[in-house]
């Protein structure tokens, strides 16, 4: 019996939807900071870090989030989807108890949004790649 695996089921492949289902996710993390940046006792949060070495080779599994406030629904971050919420420590804090740095947070979301094109446009050029390889034999 023959098993077929697609090219998006690579290592590699995988890897980069991984990263950039991090940056959604970390996109919509930012856009909920600067949506409360004049929320009273509001926390910046942020994503942790996402390297590719804690990606390869670890299994696929749903990430229960964590309720901070009985107030909070629970859910689920998709399966394949690193990252976790963490709350910031910022030295800057308006009187209300908000710690958003709006100037900050911008920078942020546009760092993501590059990094999301460049996962983008490696992931889109390795498969034309492979695709350009496998198509000259024929």
């Amino acid at each position: 019996m023959v098993t077929r695996m697609a090219f998006t089921d690579l290592p590699i492949f995988q890897a980069l939807k991984s990263k950039m289902q991090w940056h959604q996710v970390r996109q919509g993390v930012l856009a909920e900071n600067i949506a409360n940046a004049d929320t009273p006792e509001y926390t910046a949060k942020e994503l942790k870090s996402y390297s590719f070495e804690d990606h390869m080779g670890r299994e696929y599994f749903g990430l229960q989030t964590v309720r901070t406030d009985n107030g909070h629904l629970t859910g689920m971050i998709s399966a394949g989807t690193p990252g976790k919420v963490v709350e910031r420590d910022m030295f800057e804090i308006t009187p209300s108890g908000n710690n958003v740095i709006l100037e900050e947070q911008m920078m942020k979301v546009t760092e993501n949004q590059m990094d999301y094109q460049a996962a983008t446009t490696l992931y889109t050029k390795s498969l034309s790649l492979i695709r350009t390889a496998l198509s000259k034999g024929r």
